[in-house]
């Protein structure tokens, strides 16, 4: 019998930087730092679980992977279920100097961006779920998004 994952708990990320990542993701994304260990790990809160997202500090002379390497593509966060609420975001983004991409995936509408150390995120909100569940085909689709 198959394991029954019920959810996606938390993501860690590592960073050049502590304190450069805990910054951008305090001030810039906005989640709510909860707790650090060792000096050199955070962790943050999106909704109030204990942790949703964590950054462990590997020092600044780590490599960078390389654009085609195997491993973590991005980490998507909801800010919403709104257009309103990604223009929002949007401005508040430009705001801060960010670098994004826009994109509409049908079932979700996008931001595109990097940490500072390159780690892909998304910043999405829902489209209606009837969307995906009459077509769950279209959870494969992207087009530019103009907000």
């Amino acid at each position: 019998m198959a394991i029954q994952v019920r959810g996606v708990g938390h993501v860690v990320l590592k960073v050049k930087s502590l304190e450069r990542a805990v910054a951008f993701y305090r001030d810039v994304i906005g989640l709510k730092e909860v707790a650090r260990f060792r000096g050199n790990m955070a962790f943050f809160s999106a909704s109030g679980n204990h942790h949703d997202l964590a950054v462990l500090e590997v020092g600044e002379g780590a490599p960078v992977p390389a654009p085609a390497a195997v491993g973590l593509y991005h980490v998507a966060l909801k800010i919403g279920d709104s257009l309103q609420e990604l223009r929002a975001a949007k401005s508040h983004l430009e705001a801060h100097g960010v670098e994004i991409r826009l994109r509409d995936h049908k079932v979700s509408q996008s931001i595109y961006l990097t940490d500072p150390d390159g780690n892909g995120l998304e910043l999405f909100v829902d489209a209606d779920p009837a969307i995906w569940r009459s077509d769950p085909t279209t959870v494969a689709h992207s087009e530019p998004l103009a907000l």
